[in-house]
């Protein structure tokens, strides 16, 4: 909880450089995963007011412009990966995010309870997928978010996503190619 109100505190105050550096005396892992719950849940809710506008007739699948394609692989239910439309993409994702979330071994509820020692790289595949959506919302469904006046937050949002992400160097560079425009700047500016 105490992290929680830090990010929030911070967030106010403009400068997203801060807001997403590891307080002092903090645990990584407890930082990480406080951020992982709430970049989930942006991104869940920017996602979600496009919704009537992401469908398998106009995203027959899940990609970000035609050079990037995403395929659905959970490496339970479905080994190997497959294509699918970008909500049915997106719907599997959020799906298998919260199960990731709601799975105590992984991320722990309990306060001091200690993390997996594969806690980073399940942060990472989350980190790594969740960028997926912001590429497929940038490249597809921009146009909507002007009409529906959304951009400034999007853009604030992405921009934090990225600032921390690169922080804790949680995406390789190379998944982050579909939106190198717009992410270098981001880069260049702080």
């Amino acid at each position: 909880m105490k992290l929680k109100r830090h990010i929030d505190a911070t967030l106010g105050n403009g400068n997203l450089r801060e807001v997403v550096r590891l307080p002092v005396g903090e645990d990584l892992n407890e930082w990480l995963a406080v951020n992982t719950v709430d970049f989930f849940n942006q991104v869940s809710l920017l996602y979600g007011t496009l919704m009537e506008f992401c469908t398998p007739a106009t995203c027959p699948t899940m990609s970000a412009g035609p050079k990037y394609e995403y395929r659905w692989a959970d490496g339970v239910k479905i080994k190997r990966p497959i294509e699918v439309s970008a909500p049915k993409y997106v719907e599997y994702l959020m799906d298998w995010i919260e199960a990731q979330l709601d799975e105590e071994s992984i991320f722990p509820q309990k306060l001091g309870a200690p993390f997996p020692p594969n806690f980073r790289d399940v942060a990472k595949t989350i980190f790594k997928r969740l960028f997926r959506v912001y590429a497929h919302i940038y490249h597809s469904h921009f146009q909507m978010i002007l009409k529906l006046q959304e951009e400034a937050h999007l853009n604030t949002c992405f921009k934090h996503f990225v600032l921390f992400t690169t922080e804790f160097e949680l995406i390789d560079r190379s998944e982050l190619a579909p939106l190198s425009e717009l992410i270098e700047p981001i880069w260049r500016g702080h």
